[in-house]
C-alpha cells in the first residue's frame, strides 16, 4: 500500500513539519515551497491532507490563508496547536562570541529580539526558518547563526548555541488540517468547532443583525476576521469560528439568522476542538 501523505509549507525542519510528525506520524510529510503549492498538492491528489498554519498568538493571523482557503474548495477536518520554540543554531565550531549575523523568517526574528539585542547580532531576513538553517549549514561560516527548530538543527547538522530563545513562552501557532473531502465531526460527541465564511447584504447594520443570532442563542464566537475580496473595498468577506455543531439547536438557529442577512454563507469545516483550545477556554472562565 502507498503511504498517505500530508503536505506543508516550508523546508524540512519547519514548525509545520513538526506539527505533521506530531499529529500524523503515519503520514509521509511533503514539503512545499509555498502555501499555494501545498493547496495544489492536496487538490491534485499528490497529498491526502495538508497542515496549514492559520494564526499565531504573537504574530496574529496568517493573511495568505484567509485569502486562499475560502476559494480552495478544501475542507477543515481538524485543528492542532504547536508551542513555538526557537533555537540559536550555528555551524559546528561556531561560538556565541564568533557570531555576527542571525538569519530567519521575519516573524522569528521579531519574536526573538531579546537574544538578538543581547548578543549584538545583525538580523537577516530569510524566506523560511528551516531554510535559514539549511543556508547556515551550507555556508559553514562561524559568524552566521539561524533561528530555527531543534528538528532543523538535527536535519542540517547544526550546533545549538542557545535553546528556547523566544521572547514569550506562550508563543503558539494554530494549524488547521485540510482535506479534499468534507468530514464533519459527529454531533454530541465532545467539544466541536464550526468554521464558516459569509458576506453580509448591503443594508444598514447588516453585520450587527447577522451576528445577533449568535448572541441571542448563546453561541460563543471565538474568531471573526474580515478581509476584502475581488479588489473591491465594499466587498468584505468574513471568516468565523464558533463553538458547537451545526446540528445543535442554538447554532442551527444562529446560522439560519445569519443566512437571512447574508449574501452567502459557506461552512468550511466542523471538527473536534483541540484539547489546547478546551483547556485555554476553561482557564479563561
Amino acid at each position: 500500500m502507498t503511504a498517505k501523505t500530508i503536505a506543508y509549507q516550508g523546508e524540512p525542519g519547519a514548525n509545520s513539519h513538526i506539527a505533521c510528525l506530531d499529529d500524523y506520524p503515519d503520514h509521509q510529510p511533503l514539503a512545499c515551497a509555498t502555501f499555494e503549492d501545498a493547496f495544489v498538492a492536496l487538490q491534485d491528489g499528490d497529498a491526502d491532507l495538508a497542515m496549514i498554519p492559520i494564526e499565531n498568538s504573537i504574530a496574529g493571523r496568517v493573511a495568505d490563508i484567509h485569502a486562499l482557503l475560502p476559494a480552495s474548495g478544501l475542507h477543515i477536518v481538524a485543528e492542532t496547536f504547536l508551542p513555538i520554540r526557537f533555537q540559536l543554531l550555528a555551524a559546528p565550531g561556531a561560538t556565541l562570541e564568533s557570531l555576527r549575523t542571525v538569519h530567519s523568517h521575519v516573524h522569528a526574528l521579531g519574536q526573538c529580539r531579546k537574544i538578538i539585542r543581547r548578543l549584538g547580532l545583525t538580523p537577516v531576513v530569510s524566506s523560511d526558518t528551516a531554510g535559514s538553517a539549511r543556508e547556515v549549514a551550507e555556508a559553514r561560516d562561524a559568524t552566521r547563526a539561524s533561528l530555527a527548530t531543534k528538528l532543523a538543527g538535527e536535519i542540517y547538522g547544526l550546533t545549538t548555541l542557545a535553546a528556547d530563545v523566544e521572547d514569550e513562552a506562550h508563543n503558539t501557532t494554530r494549524f488547521v488540517v485540510l482535506s479534499k473531502t468534507p468530514h464533519w465531526a459527529a454531533p454530541h460527541n465532545g467539544p466541536v468547532v464550526t468554521t464558516f465564511v459569509f458576506r453580509v447584504r448591503n443594508v444598514p447594520a447588516a453585520l450587527y443583525k447577522a451576528l445577533g443570532g449568535f448572541a441571542t442563542n448563546g453561541v460563543n464566537m471565538t474568531k471573526l476576521e474580515s478581509y476584502m475580496i475581488d479588489g473591491e473595498f465594499t466587498a468584505t468577506q468574513f471568516l468565523a469560528d464558533v463553538d458547537g455543531h451545526p446540528e445543535d439547536p442554538p447554532l442551527k438557529r444562529a446560522l439560519e439568522e445569519l443566512d437571512f442577512f447574508s449574501r452567502e454563507v459557506r461552512l468550511l469545516g466542523v471538527y473536534p476542538a483541540h484539547p489546547f483550545r478546551v483547556a485555554t477556554q476553561q482557564q479563561a472562565e
